[in-house]
């Protein structure tokens, strides 16, 4: 895909996920009810609408979309897929519920298998990531949807990573996930660097440290699905970062058969 098309589809996936983060923002201020989905996950009122709001945005692009509220498609139609949309509406729905504000809209444009763009929005903050592999990756504060433009975002942004002054070795961890595995590489960490700093975060904002050099590495040894890494993975590769599967020591891939991931490293 040509860059100035990629470029064109991102400032569009800017839009959508701003309106998204909206449309969470009016639940988050509400006295919101919880529902479960069949895996008994909780799922709010605003998964469903942000869903709504990002689908009708991305629909002009003609793109199709995998997205953790749309993602029954079956292998056989998405398999002929060259690019397309993977969307989480709201990564975090754990975080939402806590009110700790680290939840986020995650929006990423797959080529052939590969993250080539990525937009993390986090709406209560009015925090956005963004990045185009080749093209660089950029963290705007206090963003208020007052552009969508690609040059004028670029001017304001913090080009990341930015973080240049190194401390104590950092990892990043889960606030609601930390496996027996994950304990053991960080105590492995421990005997190679000394003390560590551990940094606690939800959602994928873990991804997003790594790409601004806040943390050093992001080990996940615990289940994730495609649509909570795609964007993350994006920007952290645009801002020279790597996001490797565990198993096939390579960067991870998309719109797999099984849309589950494997365990795997940011750093």
């Amino acid at each position: 895909m040509e860059q100035s098309r990629i470029n064109t589809l991102m400032e569009t996936a800017l839009k959508a996920a701003y309106h998204g983060g909206l449309e969470i923002n009016k639940v988050y201020e509400s006295e919101f009810a919880i529902e479960h989905k069949e895996d008994k996950s909780p799922l709010t009122l605003a998964d469903k609408n942000a869903h709504l709001a990002i689908k009708a945005v991305l629909d002009e692009t003609g793109l199709p979309q995998l997205s953790e509220e749309g993602k029954t498609i079956e292998f056989a139609n998405r398999s002929h897929w060259e690019s397309f949309w993977m969307i989480d509406p709201l990564d975090g729905t754990k975080e939402f519920i806590k009110r700790n504000g680290e939840f986020t809209v995650n929006i990423a444009l797959v080529e052939n298998g590969a993250p080539v763009a990525g937009v993390i929005y986090v709406s209560v903050k009015k925090v956005l990531y963004f990045g185009i592999v080749g093209w660089g990756a950029y963290k705007i504060e206090n963003y208020n949807g007052e552009s969508f433009s690609l040059d004028a975002l670029k001017k304001t942004g913090l080009k990341m990573p930015h973080k240049t002054t190194k401390g104590k070795f950092t990892v990043v961890g889960s606030r609601s996930h930390m496996s027996p595995e994950t304990e053991k590489f960080i105590n492995e960490l421990k005997e190679s660097y000394g003390d560590i700093e551990m940094v606690s975060m939800g959602s994928s904002l873990k991804i997003c440290l790594v790409a601004e050099g806040v943390a050093d590495v992001y080990p996940r040894f615990a289940p994730t699905m495609e649509w909570d890494t795609a964007a993350g993975q994006a920007i952290a590769e645009a801002a020279g970062k790597k996001v490797i599967d565990y198993v096939t020591q390579e960067p991870m891939v998309y719109n797999k058969e099984n849309l589950l991931n494997n365990w795997f490293l940011v750093n």
